[in-house]
């Protein structure tokens, strides 16, 4: 019966997305991280992965800022382990942050000779360039469809933009993106003073501006389209709660996100949400799980600090986390997080 049901859901969630009019609503996703750098990048995967499953999104590309080898094998190993390992992957060859991380080791783990987990790509160094992969990509979809979720550097996104006519569009990258791009959802900078240990104010430099601060003043002087960013104070107020990684993976012996999180910092510690909320909100945008500010316009200084001048009909727009919205927010985060790949448990069970 357990069976019968997880194959019953597995046809429902790839039923989802169509409406009354036959044709899929799911959001075509682009995700653009840094993984290997923090946790949340994993956890952020997952949630899509469970969104995807419930046919709110299909994600279409996975461009990795990290340069390192085996970062791009470990986002092959997450889209493995939820059954879409043929989901395209493309790198950067920056510098940027080029060690190896805490956890991305885990595309290397073997057991008794075999992998861990299985997935088809060894090393970054097989992998396409991120812009080859984010042209094609785009060049695929409908006009105004595509939401880019970038969630670490803004390496790749800025030499799409200055990525001229190829074999897959003859559009140079900024009028590629103007195209094809809805939305820029994005996890970076800093909107609201931060308390320190010693509880004093301070403005925030945020990591994902200050590693690559030429990328992001391309990023901000250039995007064509909307930009919603998810600030630094947005994630670190709203933490993932480890007792969710202690108890709500335990579905498979071994599985990639609480793997990372306890190799990056093990329990008991709540990890900031900074990738998630901005999966979510790209997903979800009319849920309520955050407000947005009055539109304006994101400048990043020469130091990396990130500010904010409001301006009617500007391009962007940043999140505002009420206390009230935090309970609901945490609880999406963590059910989706936590979702089973309902296929791939259907196919495993008795």
């Amino acid at each position: 019966m357990k069976r019968l049901a997880l194959i019953v859901t597995c046809f429902l969630t790839a039923a989802v997305a169509v409406a009354g009019d036959g044709q899929s609503h799911a959001v075509p996703l682009i995700f653009d991280t840094d993984i290997g750098n923090d946790c949340d990048d994993v956890l952020a995967m997952g949630v899509i992965h469970a969104l995807q499953t419930r046919g709110e999104c299909e994600l279409q590309a996975v461009t990795i800022t990290k340069d390192h080898e085996l970062a791009a094998p470990f986002a092959d190993v997450v889209n493995t382990f939820y059954g879409r390992g043929d989901i395209p992957i493309g790198v950067c060859r920056s510098g940027v942050t080029p060690k190896q991380g805490s956890f991305n080791v885990l595309a290397a783990k073997k057991d008794d000779g075999k992998d861990r987990y299985e997935h088809d790509l060894r090393s970054g160094n097989d992998a396409p360039d991120a812009v080859d992969v984010l042209r094609e990509t785009l060049a695929d979809q409908e006009d105004g469809s595509v939401v880019i979720v970038q969630v670490g550097f803004s390496t790749n996104l800025a030499n799409l933009l200055k990525s001229t006519a190829d074999k897959h569009s003859d559009l140079s990258g900024l009028e590629l993106v103007k195209k094809k791009v809805r939305l820029l959802s994005i996890m970076a900078g800093a909107f609201r003073q931060i308390v320190n240990k010693e509880g004093q104010l301070y403005d925030h430099k945020e990591y994902n501006v200050v590693k690559d601060i030429p990328a992001a003043k391309t990023l901000v002087q250039d995007w064509p389209t909307p930009i919603i960013w998810s600030g630094f104070e947005i994630g670190k107020n709203l933490t993932y709660p480890h007792e969710s990684i202690l108890r709500d993976y335990q579905y498979v012996p071994h599985h990639p996100l609480p793997e990372a999180y306890t190799l990056y910092i093990p329990p008991p510690h709540d990890r900031p949400t900074w990738d998630l909320t901005s999966v979510l909100q790209a997903v979800r945008p009319d849920h309520g799980y955050f407000d947005l500010s009055a539109t304006g316009r994101v400048h990043v200084a020469d130091d990396g600090l990130t500010t904010f001048e409001e301006s009617a009909d500007a391009r962007d727009r940043y999140l505002i986390l009420r206390e009230d919205q935090k309970g609901r927010a945490r609880e999406a985060l963590v059910q989706l997080s936590s979702q089973p790949p309902a296929c791939q448990a259907a196919g495993a069970s008795n």
